[in-house]
């Protein structure tokens, strides 16, 4: 789904069918009530009594799947079985994986380890006109996964991995031929999207997890709003949000707007980098607040959580409560977040439009590591002979400019189109001791062999020359031969090069996403 007029509309079935809409069986019992006799009983108002103490709560935060924009589910463990089974009956369920066939699948991952497809639905139907006005949604028919994320469990428990996957992926869908990922819900639903993520990643996946617009809004709003930051300002008022650059504090609606608008230079990939913001600001604000401590708070968060999700059939009461006793300590520090390496964010499709291509051999490492059960955090999504080009970059050299010719101004203009490529150039340029310089030269010191290469190729026709002499600071010797500097790759901010800062996808934890750490 693009910005572009008419793209992301619900595509019919090419064959004319129609598609049944997927029903959710859903049950609510009550929550328990609090005991108002006994010995806890008191003019205050009672302590529920299926609740641990405020410590425990806050240390026992159990279950983070991840969710759409961000948040997925927080499920506390260490509750009385009446809390289990009551937020557990909170949940709607659909039969996501019937039918699929093992043979047509990927094989089972390490035992003990789970994969999670959590999936951010943009559907209105349940939606009043006033409600999508004020949210900034839009009113498009249909269902779509407006977000995507690949979420792994390890065996041991001790860290939750998500990947992020640009809606606008280009991949093929089984049985409609090549289209952008987020399609796969609208032709068939939460099964389709499983196999389509399936056959892109080939990573098997364990579970099911959706979460609606207002489902992430009442989240938010639960928590008291959450902290985001920005490293420079946003103006969508289709989106309905104008946000300066700096840290702000957000409600629900605002966070959903912050997390959805594409009205950035990096389009849907800065998009992801916000969703896992968010996902890293409600983790922490969870953590943090009075929220899991205060009974009722914690029942209405739950209930605001948990009254949003579908999921598979698997993820029952059992299941909750196993997960959340096992995943007892997981910190900020445990959550990976990192996004699928991409290749082309540019790419013109057949039909006309544009969508996004994944880097095949790093995306394939990534997902390799995934279903092998073996941290991402140890592979960056590049290719091991590409490291060294990211390495160093451009606004980290400190250059010398000389004009080693006669003719005047030539070293002045060339300074001038160094900072213009983002390099450090803090003195003028200066005269060399001869005028007759024929090919530019690139004079640095023995250990900078890495930033002269950088420096080299931004000057077409330039020569390497090693002086011991020198401190960190690289000489440029303009010579007759200059034309003009030509912007390293790496310091290129074309959308549709991989080296606009999302080739690279070093994972990082959600403490580092986290505002202010």
């Amino acid at each position: 789904m693009s910005d572009r007029e008419g793209d992301g509309e619900r595509r019919s079935d090419p064959h004319g069918d129609d598609i049944p809409e997927f029903r959710r069986v859903r049950s609510a019992p009550a929550p328990p009530a609090p005991s108002s006799t006994g010995p806890f009983a008191s003019d205050r108002a009672p302590r529920a009594l299926f609740l641990p103490s405020a410590r425990v709560r806050r240390k026992r935060l159990a279950l983070l799947l991840a969710g759409t924009m961000s948040i997925v589910v927080l499920l506390a463990s260490g509750t009385a079985w009446a809390l289990s089974g009551w937020a557990s009956g909170q949940v709607n369920r659909f039969d996501v994986f019937g039918g699929l066939l093992d043979g047509d699948r990927p094989d089972a991952g390490p035992k003990g380890a789970f994969n999670f497809l959590v999936i951010g639905s943009d559907g209105r139907g349940d939606m009043e006109q006033g409600d999508q006005e004020g949210l900034g949604v839009g009113h498009t028919p249909g269902k779509r996964s407006d977000t995507m994320m690949l979420v792994h469990l390890n065996n041991d428990r001790d860290q939750i991995t998500v990947v992020g996957i640009p809606r606008d992926s280009w991949v093929d869908i089984p049985g409609h031929g090549k289209d952008k990922i987020n399609a796969a819900y609208s032709y068939g639903g939460p099964r389709l999207a499983v196999q389509t993520v399936e056959s892109a990643t080939h990573v098997r996946i364990d579970h099911y997890v959706e979460v609606n617009f207002t489902g992430f809004v009442d989240v938010v709003d639960a928590l008291g709003g959450i902290e985001v930051c920005l490293p420079e300002p946003i103006d969508d008022p289709k989106a309905k949000l104008s946000m300066d650059a700096g840290t702000h504090q957000v409600d629900g609606t605002e966070a959903l707007a912050f997390a959805r608008t594409r009205k950035t230079p990096g389009g849907d990939l800065d998009r992801i980098d916000r969703q896992q913001q968010v996902l890293a600001a409600l983790l922490d604000k969870a953590l943090s607040s009075d929220t899991l401590s205060d009974p009722q708070k914690f029942t209405g968060f739950l209930d605001s959580a948990l009254g949003s999700l579908t999921v598979d059939k698997g993820l029952d009461t059992r299941k909750f409560t196993e997960l959340g006793s096992q995943l007892r300590t997981i910190s900020l520090d445990d959550l990976v977040l990192t996004t699928v390496p991409v290749a082309d964010t540019n790419y013109w499709t057949p039909r006309g439009d544009v969508a996004v291509r994944w880097d095949q051999e790093a995306a394939a490492r990534i997902f390799g590591r995934i279903a092998a059960d073996k941290p991402v955090d140890e592979e960056t999504g590049q290719k091991p002979e590409d490291a060294k080009e990211t390495t160093v970059r451009p606004e980290d050299v400190r250059l010398q400019v000389f004009n080693g010719t006669a003719t005047p101004g030539l070293g002045a203009q060339a300074r001038t189109e160094l900072i213009g490529a983002g390099f450090q150039v803090p003195a003028q340029a200066q005269n060399w001791q001869d005028t007759g310089v024929a090919e530019s030269r690139i004079r640095y010191a023995p250990d900078n062999k890495d930033t002269a290469d950088l420096v080299s190729a931004a000057v077409p026709g330039s020569t390497l020359e090693e002086d011991a002499a020198l401190g960190e600071e690289v000489q440029v010797v303009v010579g007759a031969g200059y034309t003009a500097v030509e912007p390293p790759a790496s310091a290129d901010p074309s959308p549709s090069s991989a080296a606009d800062g999302h080739g690279d996808t070093a994972a990082a934890t959600a403490r580092d996403s986290v505002c202010g750490d």
